[in-house]
Formats: structure tokens, sequence, C-alpha cells
């Protein structure tokens, strides 16, 4: 799939779902987020400041390879870095509430729509 363009966070949204077809995709970047967060929240309450680095070293470390592997796909990051890290926090928090459902729609709409 060729690089998008966007005008907008709105618009950008449906295609980063997209690019997270797949609910194994998604779980993983859930996982990964989830991981590093606890571990960069440790080193944060501790004092052991390397642990900062476990939030981009596991979050990326472990969904960068879900888009290469299941998705067959490059991640979104590495043409839009700012709205990525927004959609992955927006798609963690709508998994976290239990609408993995909603998202696979607007994935498969998407895809529809553009393929």
């Amino acid at each position: 799939m060729t690089q998008q363009t966007f005008t907008s966070y709105e618009e950008f949204w449906p295609y980063y779902v997209a690019m997270h077809a797949k609910a194994a995709t998604r779980w993983i970047h859930l996982a990964g987020t989830l991981t590093g967060l606890a571990l960069s929240t440790y080193g944060l309450v501790s004092g052991r400041k390397r642990y900062l680095a476990g939030l981009p070293v596991i979050g990326y470390g472990t969904a960068w390879p879900a888009h290469f592997l299941i998705e067959k796909n490059n991640p979104a990051t590495f043409g839009h870095p700012a709205w990525s890290l927004r959609g992955d926090a927006q798609m963690i928090r709508m998994m976290l509430a239990g609408r993995d459902d909603e998202l696979a729609e607007t994935a498969a709409k998407w895809l529809a729509e553009n393929a």
C-alpha cells in the first residue's frame, strides 16, 4: 500500500485502524504498550531511569513486527508519527472499553472503500 496523505487526524483515524485490521495486531499493540507503560511507570516511581525506555522499546518492539509479520504492511508511525501515537492511544482506550468489534468494522469499511 502506498503512503497516504491526510489533512487532519479525523481523516487519518480510519486509515490508522485499517492498518491494524487483524485483531492479533491490535492485541499485540495493546500488550506491548501496556507492558512498556508498566515498566516505565516502575522506573519513574522507583527512580530507576533506565526503565523509562520500556514504553518505546517494548511498545514499538512488539508493535512493529506485528505489522510486518501479521498485517504485511508498514507501521503508520513511519509516515505519521504524531497521529500514530494518538491513534494508538485511542485504539487502546477503545479496546479496554470493549469496543474492539467497532475497530474491526472501521478497518473493514476503510479497506473496502480504498482497496
